[in-house]
């Protein structure tokens, strides 16, 4: 009898359709902003607590370090909001044949990008 099992599922080598991407990437924002929220909120208490903590804040959050994770979760929260919309949007049945579905979720990536070069491009002014 061949065996089968244990069956390794390389997801690299896997083509995944765009929407298939877009799902994957919906869950890695979602868990990524999750565990952003203690960092963030210890930021922010540490922020109110006096002016020197605050300007100790405000010069981590101005380095080149800062503006990368600070880019990296607004791209989190830009691509979760509008892949969320596209899945609620999947709930009410719209959207869902193929050439829709891919479009949205094609929509989904670019948006997401050019919210966040957006913001990039005010952060750098």
């Amino acid at each position: 009898m061949p065996k089968t099992r244990p069956f390794f599922l390389n997801l690299i080598r896997i083509r995944l359709p765009v929407g298939g991407l877009v799902s994957i990437l919906h869950r890695l924002s979602g868990a990524l902003l999750a565990l952003a929220v203690p960092a963030l909120l210890y930021g922010f208490m540490l922020s109110l607590r006096s002016p020197a903590d605050f300007e100790r804040v405000r010069g981590l959050a101005g380095e080149l370090t800062g503006a990368l994770i600070a880019l990296g979760l607004v791209w989190a929260l830009s691509h979760h909001f509008l892949a969320g919309l596209r899945h609620l949007g999947f709930d009410l049945g719209w959207g869902e044949a193929r050439a829709p579905a891919r479009l949205t979720a094609w929509a989904t990536l670019a948006a997401a990008l050019l919210l966040t070069a957006l913001v990039g491009l005010r952060l750098a002014s």
